[in-house]
């Protein structure tokens, strides 16, 4: 009987060279590799975060949404490993906030659609960009969750306040401008201060939610969820430690707050006069005369009524409502020169022949006080023809004497950057080339009856930094005491009624707060305004309703909100304030150590973690 025996297998099948992997080297691999949760569980929770951000700010403004609105972003901080897509996620839920937030861009021209959803995009990169420093913060570093996540956070909004000449709007500490007593630490701290309260506490709430609640939400990957839930069973003391805390800072600064506001004594001021017309972008650069005579008439009949009614020391008119250039020419330059470095149309007998300062001086004289105005100034020397947004200060006594040129330019609004560089940057821009403007050289400071002014314009109360760089500028220098008001000229025509003009009355209080100086503002189409110390807008003496519509207050007796695109005066004493504020004194040494930290971990995080180097072993037979 012959036995059959069967073929020796091929020994390349026994034997793997060295750079080829083992059947345990792959499983090993395959073991080791990351799992993720599903995707759905970071989409609901960045939508529910964009959704509560846009209901705590203006046109709804429930402010009180603000204090849980980023805790489903503190749970993708939370859970150990992150879900698929997460960042993608989130940056789509920070997208849909911000576009919609921002949508009032839009409404200032065509051209401003591109500018609306570019800044749209680059806000909501700051949602993700969060999300990942705060894991690197709480995961690789081992910082408490209670404190990564508000330390990142204000760093963060330190950060957009200068990048790309800063966006220091929707702060999450803003939401909160109408509990007073809280946002008082905003004079140690700035506004970062509110904001870092607000995360704070989100992140302590996020912290103290039940396992089981990741888990429904699938945002845990198989093997995690019993050592968090070990974890959260003998870490009583550890939270209970971190909700003390948390509790007793939101205490210190409710405490200090009411402190602070019990040592204001405030003293009646100048009596001022706001002026606000209602006009549209679209009449108020239609070059007809006709449109400047009825942009005049309204406001020199506006005033007019309200100094019959009340005698006043300073009477305001909003950014740009006096239409006629104020032009300033080099005393050096001859016809020629001159005629060549003016504008086309503009001969150079216009700069010798213009009557805008005998104007501005005889309104002074007739209605017996100071102005400030709103003007556009236009100046030529030897080194070129240059606009700027400016403030026109006029006396009774004395007539014109100086003025303010903006030194904070809105982008795309005022100026197109990179211009020369990349030509179609000017397609973002409502306004012609040619009407770009310069920037002004420094703060300005005016003085009538012993009350000193500082104008600023347009978006400038909106940044905290130059807010506060005024305040320290135009200081008495003999004394350092500070000037005792500052002056807001605006156009919000652009935005039509919109949301904007309250987020921007609402940034202007806390420049209040942290500068410890009351504010003025005249605002074309409104809101027109006096603000104390405190952050708290006045209601004024008198309320001038230039429609005739029998208004009496600046807000709407049914609904509460403030009148919007009208004609109106507003007459009222300023509050003085004697406080006196450290942000001025010591600057963003808050918000600037919670940016440095945070880029610490930013950095921390680019340096990959050190793997083990594992040998599988393989058995020989």
């Amino acid at each position: 009987m012959t036995t059959e025996t069967m073929p020796a297998q091929p020994q390349r099948l026994r034997s793997t060279p060295e750079n080829e992997p083992t059947v345990k080297m792959i499983i090993a691999s395959a073991r080791s590799a990351p799992v993720r949760g599903p995707a759905r569980g970071a989409w609901l929770l960045s939508l529910v975060t964009g959704i509560l951000l846009l209901m705590s700010f203006p046109p709804l403004d429930w402010g009180p949404l603000a204090w849980v609105a980023i805790v489903p972003l503190v749970l993708l901080v939370r859970i150990p490993t992150r879900t698929k897509w997460m960042y993608r996620a989130v940056y789509g839920g920070g997208f849909a906030f911000t576009l919609i937030a921002l949508q009032w861009m839009r409404l200032a021209s065509a051209p401003m659609y591109f500018a609306w959803l570019a800044l749209a995009l680059y806000v909501a990169m700051y949602f993700p960009l969060f999300v990942a420093l705060s894991r690197v913060a709480v995961h690789r570093f081992s910082i408490p969750l209670t404190l990564a996540v508000p330390v990142v956070w204000v760093g963060l909004e330190f950060a957009r306040a200068y990048m790309l000449t800063g966006f220091s709007w929707y702060y999450l500490g803003h939401t909160q401008y109408r509990w007073v007593e809280l946002i008082q630490i905003s004079d140690v701290v700035g506004a970062y201060g509110v904001s870092f309260l607000i995360a704070m506490l989100a992140a302590c709430l996020a912290g103290l939610l039940p396992v089981s609640l990741l888990s429904r939400l699938k945002l845990l990957v198989p093997g995690e969820e019993q050592p968090l839930l070990h974890a959260e069973q003998t870490s009583f003391s550890r939270r209970a430690i971190s909700v003390t805390v948390c509790i007793a800072v939101f205490a210190a600064v409710l405490g200090y707050g009411f402190v602070r506001r019990g040592q204001a004594n405030f003293v009646e001021g100048a009596r001022v006069a706001l002026v606000q017309g209602n006009f549209p972008p679209s009449f108020k650069h239609d070059p007809t005369q006709a449109s400047r005579r009825k942009i005049f008439e309204t406001h020199h009949n506006l005033t007019g009524m309200a100094v019959k009614k009340h005698p006043v020391d300073l009477i305001v008119w909003p950014e740009t409502m006096y239409r006629a250039p104020l032009m300033v020419a080099s005393p050096d330059l001859g016809d020629e020169l001159l005629a060549k470095q003016s504008p086309p149309g503009v001969r150079a007998e216009d700069w010798r022949r213009s009557l805008v300062p005998k104007v501005l001086s005889n309104m002074s004289r007739q209605s017996g006080a100071a102005m400030i105005i709103g003007i556009e100034t236009w100046t030529a020397d030897r080194e070129g023809f240059r606009r700027y947004n400016s403030a026109a200060f006029s006396r009774p006594d004395v007539g014109l004497t100086g003025r303010y040129d903006k030194l904070h330019r809105v982008i795309f609004g005022e100026y197109v950057p990179l211009q020369k560089e990349v030509p179609l940057m000017a397609a973002l821009s409502p306004m012609p080339i040619q009407f770009q403007l310069s920037k002004g050289k420094t703060a300005s400071a005016f003085e009538y009856k012993g009350m000193r002014y500082a104008p600023v314009i347009c978006f400038e109360d909106t940044v905290p930094h130059l807010m506060r760089g005024i305040a320290k500028s135009t200081a008495d220098p003999q004394t350092g005491k500070p000037v005792d008001c500052f002056v807001n000229l605006t156009n919000d025509g652009w935005f039509h009624g919109s949301s904007e003009l309250d987020q921007h009355l609402i940034t202007a209080q806390f420049r209040c707060i942290e500068t410890r100086t009351p504010m003025v503002r005249a605002v074309n189409t409104g809101i027109s305004a006096i603000i104390d110390g405190d952050g708290v807008v006045v209601e004024p003496d008198d309320f001038i309703d230039g429609d005739g519509k029998g208004r009496n207050s600046m807000r709407d007796s049914k609904t509460g909100q403030y009148h919007k695109q009208l004609n109106a005066a507003i007459v009222s004493t300023v509050p003085l304030d004697d406080r006196r504020s450290a942000y001025v004194v010591w600057g963003d040494w808050f918000a600037g150590s919670c940016g440095l930290m945070a880029g610490f971990v930013f950095i921390g995080g680019l340096i990959p973690r050190r793997r083990r180097e594992t040998n599988v072993a393989t058995d020989e037979s």
